[in-house]
């Protein structure tokens, strides 16, 4: 079992940047599609974006594209999701989540491992 570590939340003004990373221990990360999730105060948690194994082919909601990036580098067991133009409805707790099979899945239930989340805060 793959196990995650998120860093890099914070609190930005709206326009501004973030660069979040997930760091991953074990032998097989290059073996699990990996993805972000994030969950707002009261609202159910939200799929954000999501790369293949080989980091060929990314996938991501609607309301990110354009502005976030998920990139990952399999050599040192972390991916990373560059969130550009933030806004103040980007403001969630962000989790990486890996999972074998998922990268056509949206919902969190696809991937069997999350990490403990990161807040990012956008304020107005």
């Amino acid at each position: 079992q793959v196990q995650l570590v998120e860093s890099g939340g914070g609190l930005v003004q709206a326009g501004g940047s973030l660069r979040l990373s997930c760091a991953a221990s074990g032998r097989t990360f290059s073996s699990y599609d990996l993805g972000w999730f994030r969950q707002a105060p009261g609202k159910d948690r939200e799929f954000v974006a999501v790369i293949s194994r080989s980091g060929a082919n990314t996938r991501y909601t609607d309301s990110v594209k354009g502005r976030f990036t998920i990139s990952r580098d399999n050599a040192k067991n972390t991916v990373y999701l560059q969130m550009n133009s933030l806004k103040s409805e980007d403001t969630a707790v962000y989790y990486c989540a890996a999972g074998g099979g998922s990268f056509f899945c949206s919902d969190w239930t696809c991937y069997s491992a999350f990490g403990q989340g990161t807040q990012v805060t956008v304020s107005s």
